[in-house]
């Protein structure tokens, strides 16, 4: 009998658990759960990462489309400021104006 493969879920709650503070660890696992229909863990991910590391500027554009698809979207406008004064902070223009574009769609 095989060991059963782990997910991709699996390794990444697993390098998580492990290394909670691993900014890409954790935005991996974040994604992952946005991507396959977990919205919900998702969000918590996206909240543990941009509360340990403010400075991981494509959470916020990530997780801002998160809240826009769960029609969260005063909640989409608060993070997606946040991201634009982050990106602003490292000089990060691309992401900025991304955000900026998102946030603009929402007002």
């Amino acid at each position: 009998m095989t060991e059963q493969k782990k997910t991709r879920r699996q390794m990444l709650e697993e390098f998580v658990s492990k290394k909670p503070d691993d900014a890409f660890s954790r935005y991996g696992l974040a994604m992952e759960c946005m991507n396959s229909g977990d919205p919900a863990a998702a969000d918590t991910h996206f909240r543990a990462l941009l509360a340990s590391t403010p400075e991981y500027i494509p959470a916020y554009l990530m997780y801002g489309q998160l809240l826009v698809r769960e029609s969260r979207s005063s909640e989409a406008k608060q993070v997606l400021s946040n991201g634009i004064a982050a990106a602003a902070k490292k000089g990060d223009q691309h992401a900025s104006s991304e955000m900026e574009a998102l946030l603009n769609e929402l007002s």
